[in-house]
């Protein structure tokens, strides 16, 4: 008895270290980015998928408002091209096209240098979490091509942008339900040592007539949340 239940242990810690290994081997060596079909299916497609989300709605909004992972707030001024960032003790106001603006620290305006780096911080973070927000809206973003991938549960778009927002040549590979809208997304971008990580689109809600997601499930315990999401 005592020898079986050395013997089942041993077991049980062998399956546990190919597990672990299994995991490990998964993460760090992510997955290879497909390849897929650009043209004319892959442009219907992705008109489908914008249309599924209400993207002419999405044009006619003004304003969003919302908390990124309980720490960086927005304020989107869609219409006149002005956002205010509040993170720590910060606060900046600018303008995405030219990045011109203002910044303070706790309540104190900054100059020169300090305030051109928390306006380049600022940017930083909206380009950021601006896009688990509203990413699915910009599969025509200038600087992007789109192809066509089977997944797993039907066709998804692969979009990579050459150009634009903080790491240029970034690609997302959209895994679509039957009514076009992400299910999740998975990611090769530049900022990550593993290719092809997947988080989710979940808990849609319509604003104003748009769908936006608001929850992101990543591997393990790891989440992207969006809070107080307003729109006008």
């Amino acid at each position: 008895m005592r020898l079986l239940r050395k013997l089942l242990a041993i077991l049980v810690t062998i399956i546990a270290v190919l597990v672990v290994v299994f995991i490990v081997m998964k993460v760090f060596l992510g997955n290879t980015m497909p390849s897929g079909e650009d043209g004319p299916r892959a442009e219907r497609l992705a008109d489908d998928m914008l249309k599924a989300m209400n993207y002419e709605a999405y044009q006619q909004l003004e304003e969003i408002r919302w908390t990124f992972r309980d720490s960086h707030h927005f304020v989107w001024r869609k219409k006149v091209d002005s956002v205010t960032v509040k993170w720590d003790d910060y606060k900046a106001i600018f303008c995405t096209k030219t990045l011109d603006g203002e910044a303070s620290l706790s309540g104190k305006p900054l100059t020169g240098k300090l305030e051109k780096k928390a306006l380049n911080k600022a940017w930083e973070l909206f380009a950021n979490d601006s896009f688990w927000l509203v990413a699915p809206f910009k599969i025509r973003d200038p600087g992007t091509s789109r192809e066509l991938v089977s997944t797993a549960i039907g066709n998804g778009l692969l979009v990579t942008y050459s150009s634009g927002g903080v790491t240029p040549g970034d690609s997302y590979l959209w895994i679509l339900n039957a009514q076009n809208r992400p299910v999740a997304w998975q990611m090769w971008v530049s900022i990550l040592p593993i290719g092809g990580l997947e988080f989710s689109w979940e808990n849609w809600k319509q604003y104003e007539g748009v769908w936006l997601a608001t929850d992101h499930q990543g591997p393990g315990p790891i989440s992207v949340d969006i809070t107080n999401l307003e729109v006008e």
